[in-house]
Formats: structure tokens, C-alpha cells, sequence
């Protein structure tokens, strides 16, 4: 009897692991629903700048389309995205803030109305890390806008980091620390005609 119930222990145990493996990497349509259902968002942050050099500050999201980066001192640097615009506006340069369109980056891609990483061509990678789900998605239209790589944990789903690989070859690493999702963020703080001015000034 012994070695009956070992065997149907190791036959178990053999049904059970790819389904355990299974649970552990997110499918695309589950991380599509995630990011749909955010809508606000606030919360920390850290980022690895493509010379090596580390910032941080605090990141509020609005879906579709906006997001803000205020930084902490020293730095006097803010990102703004909205009205289909990103502003960078440096509070130690002399120059007026530099501006570019949203949908030219490929953070547009998780900020889109309808969030759809099935579709053809967008998503390029699509893994397990052992601990996160990693997917690497780019605009199929236009894949020289560069890509982005978004880190996701389970149960519950949550984003944890995305690397920004831009068309001029530069990488931007942002590590998120907790989310606080919900609760109503003005549309001011994501006024890209006053990008000077936000929750702290």
C-alpha cells in the first residue's frame, strides 16, 4: 500500500504543479482589467535615470491620460502629462519647459482609455521572473517610439515597475512603492499650461 500512495502522492503533486506555475503568471487580459479599473492613484517613488543617477518623489496617475512626477529636493523638476501633452519643466534651467506629445512615449500606452494588451503586435514579451510578471509593450503603429516594461505582482494584482526603453535608446527605470488607489485628484495637478504648480507649491 506504501507504495501506492506514494505514487498517487507524485501523480498529484504533478497535476498540481503546472497549475501552480499557472496562477503565478498574470495573463494579459488580467493586467488589461487592472490597469481599466485604475483610475486614480497616488503614491511614492523611486528612479533610475539612464546615467545611473537615482531620483524620487511622489507620482499621481488619472486615467486616460494623466500622470504627474513631482521630485524630491534637491532636485526642482516636475513631468506633467495631460491634454495629450508631457511637460518637463526644470526648475534650475533658464529655459522655458520642453514639451512633447503623450502618444510619442510609451507611457501613453498604460495611460489609454481602453487598455488592450491582446492586440496585435503591442505586447513583445510576455514572462515570469519567479516573483513578478513581466510584459514589454509598444505602440504596433509606431514600435520606433520605443517600448515599455511593466513589473506585476499577484493576488492582488499590482504594479510595481516599469522600465521606459525610449526611441533614442535612453532607459528610465520607476520602482513604485504603494499605490493608494481611489479618491479624486483635481484636474489642476495635471494642468500642463502651469506645470509649476501642484500639491506642494
Amino acid at each position: 500500500m506504501r507504495p501506492f500512495k506514494t505514487l498517487t502522492l507524485a501523480l498529484v503533486l504533478s497535476l498540481l504543479t503546472p497549475l501552480v506555475a499557472a496562477a503565478q503568471k498574470l495573463s494579459l487580459s488580467d493586467i488589461s482589467g487592472y490597469l481599466n479599473q485604475l483610475q486614480t492613484a497616488k503614491g511614492e517613488f523611486t528612479q533610475i535615470n539612464d546615467d545611473g543617477s537615482i531620483s524620487t518623489g511622489q507620482i499621481y496617475i488619472k486615467r486616460p491620460g494623466k500622470v504627474r512626477f513631482e521630485y524630491n529636493p534637491p532636485e526642482q523638476a516636475l513631468v506633467v502629462a495631460g491634454s495629450n501633452t508631457v511637460v518637463i519643466y526644470d526648475g534650475k534651467s533658464n529655459q522655458p519647459p520642453e514639451s512633447y506629445p503623450l502618444d510619442r512615449t510609451p507611457l501613453s500606452i498604460i495611460l489609454a482609455r481602453q487598455v488592450d494588451l491582446a492586440r496585435a503586435n503591442m505586447v513583445t514579451g510576455h514572462s515570469f521572473d519567479g516573483t513578478a510578471t513581466v510584459v514589454t509593450a509598444q505602440d504596433p503603429a509606431h514600435p520606433e517610439y520605443g517600448n515599455i516594461q511593466l513589473k506585476f505582482t499577484a493576488n492582488p494584482v499590482e504594479l510595481r515597475q516599469w522600465i521606459i526603453n525610449n526611441g533614442n535608446g535612453s532607459q528610465t527605470t520607476v520602482v513604485l512603492g504603494d499605490l493608494q488607489k481611489g479618491g479624486r485628484l483635481p484636474n489642476s495637478l495635471f494642468d500642463v499650461g502651469s506645470p509649476g504648480q501642484g500639491v506642494n507649491r
